[in-house]
């Protein structure tokens, strides 16, 4: 079995709810954590040693970058940008210089050597899709869309974290035919033929409080499962 994660956004207790519920699951073979780790949250350096430290009994989360490490990146001038205006333009100044406190230089180098994705057996998975952390699929994404970010590695199954929600995505075996025109000339037709395949939104740890989402994937039998923990005080766990 695999878990996956995504959107803990610097929630160390919702984190703390999911690993406790993932000590219940019996075979897990790897965690899995698509991006955003981190988030403007006083809580977030406690985070990051709590993940690269498991407690006994807990598997070593393997890391991609997601949309807050790019931020991060982009603040400390190690991104792609070299600035932040979708951070900006979506939060606002105070979120800027929270995120600035939040996370330490040394982290945001840790942040840096993570890798953008995996490749595993036939699946990928991934905090956006393969154009970019930002890119975000959901139930409402065309089937072409879905098509074309699933043909680009050549994956039969695509997890991603980017919009928080949990959904699996199914896009039956058919095919498809292009046809590119210039000025000069007229390309044949080609047709693709396309098997079944799947896209799966694996869920929010930490982006709704009290209420974290996750996924459970079995590589061997292709089942997706996914739980739902609400957490806090008054409420203790509540398992799904």
């Amino acid at each position: 079995m695999w878990i996956i994660l995504s959107g803990i956004d610097g929630n160390l207790a919702a984190y703390e709810a999911v690993m406790a519920d993932i000590k219940r699951q019996r075979y897990v073979d790897a965690l899995y954590i698509l991006g955003d780790l981190v988030g403007p949250t006083k809580e977030c350096e406690q985070l990051i040693a709590r993940v690269k430290s498991p407690r006994r009994g807990e598997l070593q989360p393997i890391i991609c970058k997601g949309w807050w490490e790019e931020q991060c990146l982009n603040l400390h001038g190690l991104g792609p940008s070299g600035n932040v205006p979708d951070l900006l333009a979506k939060y606002g100044g105070d979120t800027v210089k929270m995120l600035w406190d939040s996370v330490s230089r040394q982290t945001v180098q840790w942040l840096r050597n993570l890798d953008f994705g995996f490749f595993e057996l036939d699946c990928l998975l991934i905090h956006g899709s393969t154009v970019g952390v930002s890119d975000e699929l959901t139930p409402e994404t065309p089937p072409i869309q879905m098509l074309d970010r699933l043909s680009r590695m050549q994956a039969n199954n695509l997890f991603c974290g980017r919009s928080g929600l949990t959904f699996q995505y199914q896009l039956q075996g058919g095919s498809v035919t292009s046809e590119v025109t210039t000025l000069d000339h007229q390309i044949s037709p080609q047709t693709t033929t396309i098997t079944p395949r799947q896209i799966i939104g694996v869920g929010n740890v930490g982006r709704n409080p009290g209420e974290a989402t996750y996924t459970i994937y079995n590589p061997g039998s292709n089942q997706v499962k996914f739980k739902k923990v609400t957490y806090g005080n008054s409420k203790g766990f509540k398992l799904y």
